[in-house]
This record gives C-alpha cells, sequence and structure tokens, in this order.
C-alpha cells in the first residue's frame, strides 16, 4: 500500500547560490526528471523552502528506501541536492 513520505533535501557540493535555479549545470535534467516524478504521480507536493537552501516534498511511495532509490535517479542526486531526511507523514487533515 502506498504511503506520503516528507522528503527535506538541501543544496549539495555543486550548488552555487549565486546562480538561479535555472541556470545551476544539469538543470534541463534534473527538471525533466522531476515532471516525470509528478507524471508518474510519485512527487504530490514540492518546492523550495524561504531560505532557498532546502527543498521539501511530499510524495507517494511504498517506504522511505523506494523513496531513496528513487530520488537517487536525479540527476542532481548528491551533486545539486542531498537527500537529508524521509520520514513518514499521517495526512489528518485535507482542505482540498
Amino acid at each position: 500500500m502506498a504511503m506520503f513520505h516528507v522528503v527535506v533535501q538541501r543544496s549539495g557540493p555543486e550548488w552555487r547560490a549565486d546562480k538561479p535555479l535555472e541556470e545551476q549545470t544539469g538543470w534541463e535534467g534534473h527538471a525533466a526528471f522531476m515532471d516525470d516524478l509528478v507524471e508518474r504521480g510519485f512527487m504530490v507536493l514540492g518546492g523550495p523552502l524561504g531560505d532557498e537552501r532546502r527543498v521539501v516534498y511530499a510524495v507517494e511511495a511504498e517506504s522511505e528506501q523506494a523513496v531513496r532509490e528513487t530520488l537517487a535517479q536525479d540527476p542532481w542526486s548528491g551533486t545539486h541536492l542531498v537527500v537529508d531526511a524521509v520520514e513518514l507523514w499521517t495526512i489528518r487533515l485535507r482542505g482540498r
């Protein structure tokens, strides 16, 4: 049974804070990968936090291992983004 998880990623060693997201090296590959995750239903919500150094995703997956294995395929994995945490998320409120 699929479950929801919250993922927190932070900037990796190749992230350039002086450049916008779309000007980072490998942007096209990362964007295509993320778009595919949305189309497949894995990625539910996602985006950067206010500090622009961390990203949070809500994903639907069978396990933490499945989340980590999926995100490890991102062209930015380990270079521009590093997984800090994957937590199981019990949703108790839904407004939409």
